[in-house]
């Protein structure tokens, strides 16, 4: 996200630990325990982000609902002039803003209303003060000084494009932050802290984990990672709706965080960490000519996002929450005081607020320590598994599929010893993908078979061509190169050692078609 002074396009980018054994429906009912004590500490909110910079000056306390009358003001960067300094958008000081925006004056006015104030460092458009400030000491001053100024209890540190890339400007980023929240807690004003980060449907970027990390390492209690769901360009599907493509984005960025804090040594329940996730959408038209962010998107987004029980809700901007006027003629260009599609008097707002009734003030009071969690994985028992149980000696081509903790996995490539559930940050990092739950009731798949006679049966005695096909209890197997005395069976455990592949079940479909039909069946796969 960004801000921006011109009519142009932006680019918006408990405590305890008990040892329980539970599966099956139990599983269940301890994690749906879990997430209700996740959402009991602190009611999911809403807050829209507003350019404090735009032109011409939004009146975001002129407030037209009260699901709009809690802001996010952005974006304060680094002076250009001076590198600890901070300032809105580059442009204005603290008191720059106040004396030429009126800026404390409007915060105030939005207060009588009882509407709240958080504040974004950062942005896409200049650098985010970690960036420039190199003395950290520094670096916590200016950080302080804003928080003071406004009395603020939530901030968010939107870091994107060459801000996000910095490594040593977010650990210096993330020492900052832990230091700041922790003199704030120690004087009895505890701070929240949110990243704002980019995403694409497969989740967080390598650097935006980097981020993530730095945070927990350096101490900083994470009031959780909001999600940039917006500007996906290539990575989203060409079918995929900016709502599908936006629940992709957060389950992978649950799921990685569900990673990063057990790695830091603080593993939390999936309660939790789903409240620990914020979604951002850009309202309206993207920058990306061909995302249009719309009002139904909007209201499924809003469901989706309520049921998983996300701990926040945004979208850029406030002042971009309106149709754009008739002299407004090329829709497809992103505007700074219009949304870019006909929104029939409705408020985006309304709309992805929703539910969302939490205070941005109510910084967390606790700190985030490890869940209790079940520690004995479901069981698998082959009878009630629609396939085999992975087995770490046994090798799986591509596209095979096994089941593991209760949940089925089919293979991306070869692999053999790789744990299906093994947590990686990044889909690359496995060779395994999720395809879902075993069902209650399910049973093993039955292989396709073929009937007797379709091929020969498999003999030990018998010598076999590269090609030649066979017939092993019904199912078919194509020999991959000369054998003799290799028993098809073998292929299950050792597919890369065996000379014999089973035929793909499309295939047998197709043949046992032509042998119903009256043909013959082929004597070879092309395949």
């Amino acid at each position: 996200m960004s801000s921006t002074k011109r009519l142009s396009p932006i680019r918006v980018s408990l405590a305890a630990v008990v040892a329980i054994a539970l599966v099956g429906a139990g599983w269940v009912g301890f994690d749906r325990w879990q997430s209700a004590q996740a959402s009991e500490t602190q009611s999911p909110w809403f807050a829209a982000y507003t350019d404090v910079t735009a032109t011409p000056t939004f009146a975001f306390e002129d407030v037209k609902s009260h699901r709009g009358r809690n802001v996010m003001l952005s974006f304060v960067v680094a002076d250009h002039d001076a590198a600890c300094s901070p300032s809105w958008g580059s442009y204005y000081s603290m008191q720059g803003a106040s004396d030429q925006l009126d800026l404390d004056r409007r915060i105030a006015r939005l207060q009588q209303q009882q509407g709240e104030v958080g504040v974004s460092f950062g942005g896409l458009a200049n650098d985010e003060l970690a960036t420039t400030c190199t003395d950290t000491d520094d670096l916590v001053d200016a950080y302080a000084s804003v928080v003071r100024r406004y009395d603020v209890s939530t901030v968010d540190y939107d870091v994107e494009g060459d801000d996000l890339t910095n490594h040593a400007a977010g650990q210096r980023r993330a020492e900052a932050v832990a230091t700041l929240q922790r003199e704030r807690r120690d004087a009895g004003h505890p701070l929240a802290v949110w990243l704002t980060l980019p995403v694409a449907p497969a989740g967080l970027t390598s650097d935006g984990t980097t981020a993530v990390a730095q945070f927990l390492k350096a101490g900083v209690d994470l009031a959780g990672v909001n999600a940039m769901t917006m500007d996906y360009g290539d990575a989203k599907g060409a079918s995929q709706s900016m709502y599908g493509a936006s629940v992709q984005a957060l389950q992978q960025v649950h799921r990685q965080l569900g990673v990063l804090y057990t790695r830091a040594g603080t593993p939390l329940s999936d309660g939790t960490l789903w409240h620990k996730v914020g979604a951002t959408p850009m309202i309206g038209q993207n920058d990306v000519q061909d995302e249009v962010f719309s009002m139904a998107d909007a209201r499924k987004l809003n469901a989706w996002t309520r049921q998983q029980g996300l701990g926040r809700m945004s979208m850029w901007s406030l002042n971009r929450d309106t149709t754009c006027g008739s002299n407004y003629v090329n829709l497809s260009t992103v505007s700074n005081s219009c949304s870019g599609v006909d929104q029939h008097g409705v408020l985006f707002a309304d709309v992805l607020g929703k539910g969302y009734s939490g205070r941005v003030l109510a910084a967390a009071s606790g700190v985030t320590t490890a869940e209790p969690s079940a520690t004995v994985q479901p069981t698998d028992d082959p009878s009630t598994s629609p396939y085999p149980v992975w087995n770490a000696d046994a090798s799986y081509l591509e596209g095979t599929k096994t089941v593991w903790h209760r949940n089925v996995y089919q293979a991306k490539w070869w692999t053999s010893g790789d744990l299906p559930d093994d947590p990686v940050l990044s889909a690359y990092e496995t060779p395994w993908q999720l395809v879902g739950p075993v069902l209650p009731g399910e049973k093993p798949v039955k292989p396709v078979t073929l009937p007797a006679g379709t091929y020969d049966a498999w003999s030990g005695t018998t010598t076999y061509d590269t090609g030649a096909r066979v017939l092993f209890h019904g199912t078919p197997y194509q020999a991959k190169w000369w054998n003799t005395g290799d028993s098809p069976q073998a292929s299950t455990s050792d597919p890369d050692g065996s000379p014999w592949v089973r035929l793909k079940d499309a295939e047998v479909r197709r043949i046992l078609q032509d042998v119903q039909a009256g043909g013959a069946a082929p004597a070879a796969d092309a395949d």
